[in-house]
């Protein structure tokens, strides 16, 4: 029996009522779940610190330092009581904004005091706000044990049990004493060695109770690799389970309809990732396996002429194809961009959304049940529900995070042998989270622009910059161009949305007057018919400026359009704002983005219009994205619930990450059963559901 599934109510120390608590406040039922609630932090009892080796970074740390002098400065609500202290080496500025008269009376000048708190600099000079304060006796024992201390998450409805941080160090400490000796390796000795980890035991007792810093960075090292390295393990074998279950079609020959495309149809050369590209989708089809293979590319790196020659190849082997988007837009834009590239007496390309006719869906269905029509480019709903087709050899799938694992397993049952699967996304993952989200897929990137795309300029101006950017409009309005002007939705206030928006289209009208100019107009609360309508009319090139909320629709393309302007930019994150920049571009023409914002910019908003304006690569941007926001906000990663990690981060872990996986991959390579003996830990983890810590937590 595991004794860390024991409930917490049984351990010493903890008792009903307390046990009930830690269940509802922190989600802590057992002795595995307090054993995994980690400190946040650590302070440094170990040492003292002179002055002039404190910097703004370090944790909580200590100081003897000497009084000079006290005031208190300030009225009322600025009020705060400022203290200088002094060592040998420097000054020291100790502040309190709260209990001022209280802490004053206290503090006694020409005294040696133990100085401990969280330092920080203030124009230049070292401070601390509301330290503990100790008055030195050199002779008398010093307090608390002098070495790195924990500190706890707790709450205020837990310190009335006496639980706050110190209370939960205290029943960790008897769990630790009771059952360290419990825990289990989870981790093969020749793993264990070649990365030179502590034991599971050590790392547990050492990430609670830290006997120095350097044990302390061993025990988070061994913790975080193993969380990674159960991940991978789990992603991969369930990638191996899928290669040895589902067979995949192969496609031997290339040919006339791939050839012919290349050699006379193809309107440019292709970049080296996209033959990067074509040679591992080709590569896969070939191997017997199903394919399952994720395309990340910025918008306007060319995914769709990858997909489509892949496609060809598959009709060269006799199957059917598809492409499937989220919305009809989307299904409309491949389905011109296609017959564009093929030309018209090539192939058969047919277009099945929402407003196709129902006797033209009758004539559709049948000539794909007869397997006549090879290529079919539809919304997910359609082609999901409705079509049958005779073999379908080949799917791509459009814009992957509203296209769950469930969804790609739906298409399967349409065939004995399951369809090749590709899927696209504009939206650049960083490698380390598609190798977590994606792991079941094989991971492919186009990172490069096809010759003949300007990159788009990106400015950056203030709201008393915005005639400079009116006139800058009326330009490129004169030189034919169209523009967007995109205002964000901010949830909290719809009301606050639309005032927003009519100011801007009253200055826009103001500024841009009928009949000279002409404004299209879209947001959420008009009908889609509506919305529609002002599309159609912006496409047609009727309407010179398009003003919208964020629901410009993902992926309409208007060659002609060079200008995105984005107001408030600072209340988009970046991926959003890369996403919208992404709109414009589609011509030969140079385009620009511009920025709009108010002078007030936080830290993380500047460091995200900077990203913008230094750089085009969406994967740069995702990695920026990825530091600011961390991994559990990045689109789509929520409810996934694969990144429930308590001790790696993946975006400060991602060499970790990288080395776990290679690893993984070579034992999979070596023992795809798990069968040797070394390996019989790994394959434990696998049978019981909770080995020694458990794996529900992760999947």
């Amino acid at each position: 029996m595991d004794p860390f599934q024991t409930p917490l109510v049984y351990l010493k120390g903890v008792g009903q009522s307390r046990a009930e608590v830690l269940k509802k406040e922190l989600a802590l039922a057992n002795f595995e779940d307090l054993l995994r609630h980690f400190p946040f932090r650590y302070i440094d009892r170990t040492r003292f610190y002179k002055i002039k080796d404190i910097q703004a970074d370090l944790p909580y740390v200590q100081v003897l330092a000497r009084i000079v002098n006290k005031q208190v400065v300030g009225e009322k609500h600025t009020k705060r009581l400022v203290v200088m202290a002094k060592d040998d080496t420097g000054l020291l500025e100790l502040v309190w904004f709260k209990g001022v008269n209280w802490i004053e009376k206290t503090i006694v000048p020409g005294q040696v005091y133990v100085v401990f708190g969280k330092p920080g600099f203030f124009n230049g000079q070292a401070q601390m706000a509301h330290p503990e304060m100790e008055v030195y006796s050199p002779g008398a024992q010093r307090q608390g044990n002098a070495s790195l201390q924990p500190v706890y998450n707790s709450t205020e409805k837990l310190k009335q049990f006496q639980l706050d941080s110190k209370g939960i160090q205290k029943i960790t400490s008897t769990l630790l004493e009771l059952h360290a000796r419990d825990i289990r390796e989870n981790l093969p000795l020749y793993i264990i060695q070649k990365f030179k980890l502590i034991s599971r035991a050590e790392a547990y007792r050492n990430i609670h109770f830290p006997a120095d810093a350097r044990l302390l960075n061993e025990a988070i090292l061994r913790l975080k690799f193993e969380e990674l390295f159960l991940l991978q393990l789990k992603l991969l074998r369930n990638k191996l389970l899928h290669t040895q279950k589902f067979k995949g079609n192969v496609f031997g020959t290339v040919g006339h309809y791939f050839n012919d495309f290349y050699h006379h149809k193809l309107p440019f050369e292709l970049t080296t990732p996209q033959k990067r590209v074509l040679k591992e989708i080709r590569q896969d089809t070939q191997r017997g396996i199903q394919m399952n293979r994720l395309l990340q590319g910025d918008v306007g790196s060319g995914k769709t002429v990858v997909a489509l020659m892949s496609m060809l190849i598959a009709v060269d082997n006799g199957f059917q194809t598809c492409i499937m988007a989220p919305t009809e837009i989307l299904a409309t834009q491949h389905y011109q961009t296609v017959k564009n590239l093929v030309g018209d007496d090539f192939i058969e390309v047919a277009l099945l959304t929402g407003s196709t006719k129902q006797k033209d869906r009758k004539i559709l269905h049948e000539r794909l049940e007869s397997g006549d029509l090879k290529i079919l480019i539809g919304t997910h709903a359609l082609i999901e529900d409705k079509v049958q087709f005779k073999n379908l050899g080949f799917v791509v799938i459009d814009e992957q995070h509203r296209f769950g694992v469930e969804q790609r397993a739906k298409l399967w049952r349409k065939n004995i042998i399951p369809p090749h699967v590709l899927v696209m996304t504009a939206t650049p993952i960083p490698r380390t989270l598609a190798m977590t989200l994606y792991g079941d897929l094989d991971v492919s990137v186009i990172d490069e622009l096809p010759a003949g795309r300007k990159p788009i300029q990106t400015l950056h101006f203030y709201e008393n910059q915005r005639l400079r950017v009116f006139g800058f409009m009326k330009r490129e309005i004169a030189l034919g161009r169209q523009i967007y002007v995109v205002y964000p939705l901010i949830q909290e206030s719809e009301k606050l949305d639309l005032k927003n928006l009519e100011d801007g289209i009253e200055v826009m009208s103001r500024e841009f007057p009928l009949p000279d100019y002409r404004v299209s107009i879209v947001h959420g609360k008009m009908k889609p018919v509506d919305k529609e309508f002002e599309m159609q009319r912006f496409i047609k090139g009727q309407t010179q400026i398009m003003v919208a909320t964020t629901v410009i629709e993902v992926g309409v393309n208007v060659p002609n359009a060079s200008v995105m302007i984005i107001e408030n930019a600072e209340r988009f994150g970046l991926s959003q704002l890369h996403q919208l920049r992404g709109r414009v571009g589609r011509g030969a023409e140079q385009s620009y983005c511009i920025l709009m914002s108010s002078h007030k910019l936080s830290h993380d908003g500047k460091i995200r219009l900077d990203t913008m304006v230094k750089t085009n690569n969406g994967f740069e941007i995702s990695e920026i994205d990825l530091q600011l926001r961390g991994p559990g906000n990045l689109e789509g990663t929520q409810q996934s619930g694969v990144l429930d990690l308590k001790v790696a981060n993946l975006a400060t872990d991602q060499e970790l990450l990288i080395k776990v996986r290679k690893t993984v991959e070579q034992i999979f390579e070596k023992d795809p059963q798990l069968a040797l003996p070394e390996n019989q830990v790994l394959h434990h983890a696998f049978e019981t559901k909770n080995a020694g810590l458990s794996w529900d937590k992760i999947s």
